[in-house]
């Protein structure tokens, strides 16, 4: 690509996140409405002033399931308070939920997001018996870019290893309509060098290594095509790891995610994370 062409896609991503602001502002109030505050917000990378929020369970709980969250944004928008909805989902159902930031385009590019989001999971794996969690029930999800950046860590094992962990410290990864195996199209500067653009790709790096996955798709996706999560699901079995594939019968991409703000909306798909990660829910209220 060359210069001008650059600065041009990098002008059309900054144009979109604008007119799309707006409009995610007022969505994200409604579907927050109700949902409380997490327990505690933390600071998980200092030099990069990076923080998370802890969701944890009611009452006194050990040995919950912990599940550390990456929201979308096509790598480029999202932040943390956004996402209250999911955390407390989570927490009401007895997960310990953390949902983490991460840098995004123009501060980062890639591979820099999913190196955050490593930082993330080694934070909740030395803290997580702290708040009532198991380090030994630890899971990664995310939907849209956030799940791009939960199956890479998954499935490329350089980026726990560069936070001292293995790959094996992961009980399982669960996508929600993740792409996995894309174009890059007019993502190039998020990116970088082509050269570098099969490194994006979690469906390269499966092998039997790899943790437990559960990958959920609207099959009326039409912003990550349904087949980067059937596809992952076959390398996935081919490879001898366990791979549940649910497909939302005309779910649009961000059905999976709205699941928690109102289960109806996607139904089975908060009963399905919940039976994945071993807790025993309830299917309490999101603000409750």
């Amino acid at each position: 690509m060359t210069p001008l062409r650059r600065r041009l896609a990098a002008l059309g991503l900054a144009a979109s996140s604008l007119l799309v602001a707006g409009c995610e502002r007022a969505l994200f109030a409604v579907a927050n409405r109700g949902s409380g505050p997490p327990e505690a917000s933390v600071v998980f990378a200092p030099a990069l002033g990076l923080s998370l929020d802890v969701y944890r369970p009611a009452g006194t709980v050990r040995d919950a399931p912990v599940v550390v969250f990456f929201y979308g944004g096509g790598w480029q928008r999202g932040m943390r308070a956004q996402y209250r909805f999911v955390g407390r989902r989570l927490a009401n159902n007895g997960v310990l939920a953390i949902v983490a930031d991460y840098r995004t385009y123009p501060r980062a590019t890639f591979p820099g997001f999913v190196e955050d989001g490593a930082k993330a999971v080694r934070w909740a794996r030395d803290h997580a018996a702290a708040h009532g969690g198991d380090p030994s029930r630890l899971f990664v999800m995310g939907h849209s870019a956030g799940a791009q950046i939960a199956a890479l860590i998954a499935t490329d094992a350089r980026y726990l290893q560069a936070v001292g962990m293995r790959r094996d410290a992961l009980a399982g990864f669960i996508g929600l309509a993740g792409p996995y195996d894309f174009a890059i199209g007019g993502y190039a500067p998020v990116f970088g060098p082509r050269a570098q653009w099969p490194r994006a790709m979690a469906q390269n790096f499966v092998d039997a290594g790899a943790p437990p996955m559960l990958l959920v798709h609207g099959d009326q996706d039409r912003v990550v095509l349904p087949r980067n999560s059937v596809r992952l699901a076959e390398a996935a079995r081919a490879a001898g790891v366990r791979a549940e594939l649910q497909v939302l019968p005309g779910g649009s991409h961000s059905a999976p995610v709205q699941a928690f703000w109102s289960p109806a909306r996607a139904p089975g798909v908060v009963e399905a994370v919940l039976d994945f990660v071993g807790a025993a829910g309830t299917q309490g209220q999101a603000g409750r």
